[in-house]
Parts: structure tokens; sequence; C-alpha cells
């Protein structure tokens, strides 16, 4: 075994039966066809399953509508790739050459895949019980802060749902720029609604990210003009 996979395991505070699992975890696509694609389909599959039995429990009282919005605050490719940077996955990621010369170690996709993975390979290898206590350990700060009596929609079902209960429009989106190298892109998008006679513009590290803060400021500027909180 590699000395670094061994720092990674105590890194992670797991000891690997079989290692070539976690090696496989680490490795991209761009590599070959021996890579991380199965595992992470597995970790995926897994990891929904875990958060959504500890929300299941930890809140009670709260519908299926505030459970939902709740994992998908904590499963998603923005909060898996923060993670995956505090354990440091970047410094261990097996990339294709193509891969490694743009950066791909630093990018949102490649190292929440591959936390997915070693979630699928912690699964494999030890067994459901220690997966679920692994992860409910490495979600353990976001689980913390999150409060189910006070849970916010995000801004684009919120700015939907006003719209929908006054017989208005959808909002329309509009990508503006995408500016910035593959591995570190900006996102501008415009959003436009009836009650408004301009848009307003988000931006944000994906299209997704643009369009949720340009919603944002239109909640605000609709917000100040019915003097009530949206």
């Amino acid at each position: 075994m590699k000395a670094d996979l061994t720092k990674l395991m105590r890194l992670l505070g797991l000891n690997f039966n079989c290692s070539r699992l976690l090696q496989e975890a680490l490795t991209h696509r761009s590599v070959g066809s021996r890579n991380n694609e199965r595992l992470e389909f597995l970790g995926d599959a897994a990891l929904g399953l875990i958060i959504a039995q500890e929300l299941f429990h930890r809140f009670p009282k709260a519908r299926e509508g505030e459970l939902s919005r709740m994992r998908a605050s904590l499963v998603n490719q923005k909060t898996l790739a923060d993670l995956a940077r505090k354990l440091e996955l970047g410094d261990w990621l097996v990339l294709g050459a193509g891969e490694l010369k743009s950066g791909g170690f630093r990018r949102d996709s490649i190292l929440s895949d591959a936390l997915e993975a070693i979630i699928g390979a912690i699964l494999e290898d030890q067994g459901m019980e220690i997966c679920r206590r692994w992860v409910v350990r490495l979600f353990a700060d976001h689980l913390a802060s999150l409060e189910a009596g006070n849970w916010e929609k995000d801004p684009k079902t919120r700015l939907q749902e006003f719209l929908q209960s006054r017989g208005l429009s959808l909002p329309r989106y509009e990508l503006i720029s995408q500016r910035g190298s593959p591995h570190d892109q900006v996102f501008t998008v415009a959003c436009r609604v009836e009650l408004l006679d301009l848009p307003l513009e988000g931006r944000g590290g994906s299209r997704k990210q643009a369009e949720q803060q340009a919603a944002a400021a239109v909640l605000k500027r609709l917000s100040e003009r019915f003097g009530k909180q949206l």
C-alpha cells in the first residue's frame, strides 16, 4: 500500500481491509476503464439514504417537503466538494493528463464524485453501519446547523410560488455571460418577472447558483415593493 493512502486513511479515520477499493474511489474516469464511477453510484445511493434517515429521526415534526429541502441542502455538489476539500481529497486524486493539466483536482464535480465514491468504498469494505457512522460524523456540523421549524425554501421556489399565487407567469431566466477557465467559471444570469420593469442579475460558480442569486435579488426587490418579507 502506498504511504499516501495510509495517511489518507488516518485522515478519514478508517482502516480499509481492501486498499484497492480506496484507490479505485480516487481514480477518475479520465485515467481509464477502472475508475470510481461504479463506487460513486453506490455511494450516492448510500449517502441519500443515510442523510434521509438521519433527518427523519432528528426532525420528527418536519413535513416531507421540509425534509426534502434539508436533504437537498446537504446532498449537493457544492456541499460535497467543500467537504472533500476539508479532507484534502484533491491531493490524492488520480487523474488523466488532460484533467490534471486543467486543474481537475480543484473542480467541484470531480471532488464531489470522489467523495461519493469513497462512501461507496466504505460501504463495500466496512459495511452499512460503519458507513453510516462515518457519513453522520462527516456531516455533523451541517446537520447541527439545521432547524426544521424555520427552514426556508430556496429563492427560485419561493419566487415561483409567490408568482403562481397571484396568477402571474413564471419567472424567465437568461444566461448573460459565462466567463473564466473550465474549473473556475463565473455565470451571470438575469431573472425577469411581470411585476418588475427591468430584470435583475445574479452571479455564481454554476448556472444554477446564478439563477438562485438572481431569484433572491428579485425577491428582495418585491419585498421592498410589497412591504413584507417574501
